[in-house]
């Protein structure tokens, strides 16, 4: 998993880099909890329709799909400070 967020924090980067000027990072954080919300409704009604003896179970791994959906979010935004960091010092020399 550790991979997973540091790939998603250099993604991060170098989308802040390429686009010019500052990102709308809360329109980001939106996107990424909204994909989280779809992700973990789509994981618990699949597990509720397969069986309902693991109801509780799919409930658990969609929690957990919006949460890590929300962290990657966090850590992609984090990447965009990072990436706008390097694209105002490559201005400036």
């Amino acid at each position: 998993m550790v991979l997973l967020e540091a790939l998603t924090i250099a993604i991060g980067a170098i989308y802040g880099y390429l686009k010019p000027g500052k990102e709308n990072r809360m329109e980001l954080l939106k996107k990424g909890v909204l994909i989280g919300i779809i992700l973990g409704l789509v994981l618990t009604g699949f597990g509720m329709l397969v069986n309902i003896k693991f109801l509780l179970l799919s409930s658990i791994v969609g929690l957990f799909m919006f949460v890590e959906v929300v962290i990657l979010a966090v850590l992609f935004i984090l990447g965009t400070f990072i990436g706008d960091w390097l694209e105002e010092k490559g201005k400036s020399s």
